[in-house]
C-alpha cells in the first residue's frame, strides 16, 4: 500500500480525498419514512440508523456481512504498574476470546456476527512513552496499513474494539495531546490510579514537547499504541469503501479523534456503539458523533460493538419490511 517517501503521507492523501455522504440516498430514506405515516414516525431512532446506513453505503439499508474486529496490543507504559493488570494479561484475554469464553464470543455466536481478533505483536510491547516514542513512524504506518487490510473482504458494517493492558492510558494520552487541557480531564481510571496516570501523561507530553505533538500522526506514534493505529487504519479503509463503522471503547474513540483532528469530516461515517459510563470517554464520544446507539456501560471488549451491530442490522430489516398502516 505505502508508496510515498514519508510513511504517513499516503494516509494524509486518503484523508484529504474521502468519499462524501450521499445526500440523495439519505433523502430517499427520509421520504419513505414520511410516506409511511404513523408507521414511519413510530420508528424513532431506528429510522435515523437506517438513514445513516444508506448515507454511507449509497444503497437501501441492509446489513448482510457485519464484522466485529478486535485489535490486541501491548504497551510498554504498562510496566510501570499503573493499573490492576499485567502485560501478560492481554494474551490471556485474546486466548479466552478465541476459545469462546468472552462475552463478545457469546453475542457473535448467537447472532451470526463475524468476529475476528488480531494479535498486534503482543510479545513486543510498544516503548514506554515517558522516555521514548511508543514506536517509529514506519512501524506506526505499517500497523495502520494492517488495520486497513483487516476490514477488507466485502463487509457492509464494521465494529471496532480492542484489548490491551495500558490501552486506556495510551488513549487518554492521545486525547489529552489532541484536545489540550489537563490530563485529569481525559483519564478514565478512578481514584489513586487516576492521579498516577495523570502524572505519567503530563510527564510524557512534557518529554515529547508541544512542538512535536502538533501533528496528529506524531501524537499517535509518540504516545499511542498499535491497537489505536490499527483501528485508525480500519476507519480510513471503511470510509474509502463506504462501510459504516461502530466504535467501542476508549482506544477506538481515540483513534477516531486522531483522524478527526486531521480532517473534521473523517469520521462522519462512524457512530459510537454505547455510552461507556466514564465521563471522559462519554465527553469524547459527544465530540465525534451523535448520541451513542446504546447505553450499556459495558467495558468488556467488543460487547457493545456486537450488540450495537445487532441493533443496526435490526433497524435495516425493520425499515426494509415495514409498511404503512392500512386506511379504513
Amino acid at each position: 500500500m505505502m508508496t510515498s517517501a514519508l510513511p504517513f503521507d499516503d494516509f494524509r492523501a486518503l484523508l484529504r480525498d474521502m468519499p462524501e455522504a450521499n445526500a440523495f440516498a439519505a433523502n430517499r430514506v427520509r421520504e419513505r419514512i414520511t410516506q409511511l405515516g404513523a408507521a414511519g414516525a413510530g420508528l424513532g431512532r431506528l429510522g435515523e440508523i437506517a438513514e445513516w446506513l444508506t448515507t454511507w453505503t449509497s444503497r437501501p439499508p441492509v446489513v448482510n456481512r457485519p464484522l466485529i474486529a478486535l485489535f490486541a496490543g501491548n504497551h510498554g507504559i504498562a510496566a510501570q504498574g499503573l493499573g490492576a493488570e499485567a502485560i501478560a494479561d492481554t494474551a490471556a484475554m485474546v486466548e479466552h476470546c478465541a476459545a469462546g469464553g468472552a462475552a463478545v464470543s457469546q453475542v457473535c455466536g448467537a447472532n451470526d456476527l463475524g468476529l475476528k481478533v488480531f494479535d498486534l505483536a503482543l510479545d513486543v510491547p510498544t516503548e514506554d512513552f515517558t522516555a521514548s516514542a511508543a514506536f517509529d513512524e514506519r512501524g506506526c504506518a505499517a500497523t495502520m496499513a494492517f488495520g486497513m487490510e483487516a476490514v477488507a473482504g466485502g463487509f457492509d458494517l464494521v465494529a471496532l474494539s480492542s484489548f490491551g493492558v495500558g490501552g486506556e492510558l495510551a488513549a487518554a494520552a492521545v486525547v489529552t495531546a489532541l484536545q489540550g487541557g489537563k490530563a485529569d480531564d481525559w483519564i478514565v481510571a478512578e481514584g489513586e490510579i487516576a492521579a498516577r496516570q495523570a502524572q505519567v501523561i503530563d510527564a510524557a507530553l512534557a518529554f515529547h514537547g508541544a512542538g512535536n505533538l502538533r501533528d496528529p500522526f506524531e501524537v499517535l506514534r509518540r504516545v499511542g499504541g498499535r491497537e489505536i493505529a490499527a483501528m485508525a487504519g480500519g476507519i480510513i479503509a471503511a470510509r474509502t469503501e463506504r462501510i459504516p463503522v461502530l466504535l467501542d471503547g476508549y482506544p477506538a474513540l481515540a483513534a477516531a479523534a486522531l483522524l478527526q483532528a486531521v480532517n473534521a469530516d473523517a469520521v462522519a461515517h462512524c457512530r459510537v456503539a454505547s455510552s461507556i459510563g466514564q465521563p471522559a470517554a462519554d465527553r469524547l464520544a459527544g465530540l465525534l458523533s451523535g448520541a451513542p446507539l446504546l447505553d450499556l456501560g459495558a467495558s468488556q471488549p467488543g460487547v457493545a460493538a456486537s450488540l450495537a451491530a445487532i441493533l443496526v442490522q435490526s433497524a435495516a430489516q425493520v425499515f426494509g419490511g415495514v409498511r404503512a398502516l392500512p386506511t379504513a
